[in-house]
């Protein structure tokens, strides 16, 4: 299997794990010469790389799709959302690439992700994590601790149950969860989602994270796309998947 009984127990507490070459190097390099050719930058050029970030959407040519869909990943989500309740992916994306700078961020914030719409549009997030199993980042590229690494909050995933169980199936609204949410981790330690090209980090829905500065010399090229959820995430299975295990947690 993918994931071992260590790195389930991991995900429970931490609020992710670490899936090393989840998919070839050979179709990440592909992926990657996409990636440089939709953002208009020479790769051996550094004076072409006029923006310190560039946001690309989902991309869903067949490296792509391959990237997303190898054995070792549908094992893993298998494991950790629970067989025939997750939807299996037709590309990835966003892509929020990062290239030197000395500049702060210009998306970062502590903030989790929302997971679906409101009535009128706006992002929410709700106990059962509607339509959201997991998120993902995809690395196309070396990742070391200068090469604005994802910061994660460990265990923040941890904080949130308790403030959205109160708001029933509705949820909050994500700008209102965050809200509470930030300071309420803020203790926690931080962790940097460093790696190589074809690793793979599987994280709970919930998982507290932020952007950080590129101080290194490699532009980090990156996915964070959502697994999307069939029906909803119970707390309260009698066998809950390690996402749930992990909503359970929080609630005590």
């Amino acid at each position: 299997m993918a994931l071992t009984a260590q790195q389930f127990e991991q995900f429970v507490s931490a609020g992710y794990v670490k899936l090393e070459q989840a998919f070839p190097r050979e179709i990440g390099e592909q992926c990657r010469e996409e990636l440089w050719r939709a953002t208009g930058y020479e790769p051996d050029d550094p004076s072409t790389w006029t923006q310190p970030f560039v946001r690309l959407e989902i991309l869903a040519t067949p490296p792509f799709r391959d990237a997303a869909n190898t054995l070792l990943l549908h094992e893993a989500f298998d494991q950790l959302v629970g067989a025939g309740r997750w939807m299996p992916l037709t590309g990835l994306g966003t892509f929020p690439l990062r290239f030197p700078s000395p500049d702060a961020p210009a998306d970062g914030g502590w903030h989790l992700e929302a997971s679906f719409a409101g009535p009128q549009g706006e992002p929410r997030v709700n106990l059962r994590s509607r339509g959201r199993a997991l998120l993902m980042l995809f690395l196309f590229s070396e990742v070391g601790p200068d090469d604005a690494p994802t910061l994660v909050r460990v265990g923040s995933h941890l904080d949130v149950p308790k403030v959205l169980e109160p708001a029933g199936d509705e949820g909050l609204p994500w700008i209102e969860l965050c809200e509470q949410v930030v300071p309420l981790s803020a203790e926690r330690p931080v962790e940097r989602v460093t790696g190589s090209l074809g690793d793979v980090y599987l994280c709970h829905p919930f998982l507290v994270h932020s952007g950080s500065a590129h101080r290194g010399q490699t532009p980090r090229f990156m996915a964070q796309p959502p697994l999307r959820l069939i029906g909803d995430i119970d707390p309260f299975a009698t066998n809950p998947s390690p996402v749930e295990r992990a909503i359970r947690e929080g609630l005590r």
